[in-house]
């Protein structure tokens, strides 16, 4: 089937996603690059044709009638797509996310060694926050079979849809999909204390509800894991408060403070050797953080970070400065990921300034070329 050899293509070239679109060729995402596989255009009959070869009839006509269809494909010895199909100006479009099959070792990832530490917790509430593609679901899928491969009990994922594929080891592993497993993620998350979870993942968090119940299972002696769409803590924070109506505000800071174990914000920068590298910004829930957010003080939280004694905790600023002296990515990289330039100047000139070198020539890169690519369609 043609959608084998894109599907395979995708994961010889290391391709994060693959852009279905009337008018264009087939693009693929390449180290956060767009590159088309041809110069074959697609036209509609093409796009429902490929997206027949995995998609149920079922589904096809529920994305007709809805204009929307999210699902999670598995394509064997390949892995797994997430895909993401749309009507645009009265076609359709699609998107697929490619997610390995293989759960990649936490200390492969090039992450904070307190993450963990933090997924091996009893109870509380770990937000992993970052922009669409900044990848939340590996860090999060590495974490959870870090705690599977060492600690026993019932870890429960609530997803939308499935992307990584989880193998029970010392704990038991269920995974939930929204509108195949369960009918809502109001309704997983209703009876899901009633299957005994010790560790649970929340897909994304979007709204009051989802919140409520993830700060309420977190007092309750549960591990909860979720995911946020924002840039950076305190983003993630005032987001969260954003959720609720003002006269519950100080109901939900009290709620927050207790519950809230770490803001863990991640980014993908560009390396020096054409890959990419994770940039995390680490918030622990120290006492002093508890109060600001209780009190509101949001404005403080950055400092709160930088000025921490807690190990583990770090701003953006002071991981991109690790990964501008290990020679992994340049300054100028490092800059332009930076919640504040100046302050990652002031950092690579004060605290580093001896061992910083200068920013060694970027390799070139051969770009990528699929010329030779074709479809018969």
């Amino acid at each position: 089937m043609a959608m084998d050899r894109l599907f395979e293509l995708m994961r010889e070239k290391q391709a994060s996603d693959m852009f279905f679109a009337i008018n264009s060729p087939i693009h693929l995402k390449i180290n956060g690059n767009l590159l088309p596989i041809n110069n074959q255009k697609m036209d509609q009959a093409n796009i429902l044709a490929l997206l027949s070869e995995v998609v149920s009839a079922e589904d096809m006509e529920k994305l007709q009638r809805e204009n929307e269809l999210n699902l999670g494909i598995g394509a064997s010895g390949i892995g797994r797509f997430r895909l993401s199909a749309f009507r645009q100006r009265g076609t359709i479009s699609a998107v697929f996310r490619f997610v390995p099959g293989h759960i990649p070792a936490l200390n492969a990832l090039r992450l904070p060694s307190v993450l963990g530490d933090l997924i091996m917790e009893k109870r509380g509430l770990i937000l992993l926050v970052g922009s669409t593609g900044s990848g939340k679901s590996t860090t999060i899928a590495s974490m959870l079979d870090h705690r599977n491969t060492l600690r026993t009990g019932h870890i429960l994922t609530i997803e939308d849809p499935i992307e990584y594929l989880f193998r029970s080891k010392k704990s038991i592993v269920n995974q939930r999909e929204i509108g195949t497993d369960s009918e809502s993620l109001e309704v997983a998350l209703r009876n899901s204390l009633r299957q005994a979870p010790d560790c649970i993942l929340i897909g994304e968090i979007r709204d009051e509800s989802t919140m409520a119940s993830a700060m309420s299972y977190a007092q309750s002696g549960h591990l909860v894991l979720a995911t946020l769409h924002a840039n950076n803590s305190y983003q993630a924070l005032n987001r969260i408060i954003s959720f609720f109506p003002s006269e519950h505000r100080t109901a939900l800071l009290l709620d927050l403070a207790s519950s809230i174990r770490a803001v863990v914000s991640q980014r993908l920068v560009k390396a020096i050797d054409g890959g990419r590298y994770p940039a995390v910004e680490v918030l622990l829930n120290t006492r002093y953080v508890a109060d600001l957010i209780a009190a509101g003080d949001m404005s403080e939280i950055k400092e709160a970070i930088d000025k921490s004694l807690s190990p583990g905790s770090q701003t953006f600023e002071r991981a991109l400065m690790q990964l501008i002296n290990d020679g992994l990515i340049t300054q100028e990289e490092g800059l332009a990921n930076a919640d504040s330039a100046n302050n990652l100047l002031w950092l690579l000139n004060n605290e580093q300034g001896s061992n910083t070198a200068a920013d060694p020539e970027p390799p070139k890169v051969e770009e990528a070329s699929f010329t030779e690519f074709t479809l018969n369609m």
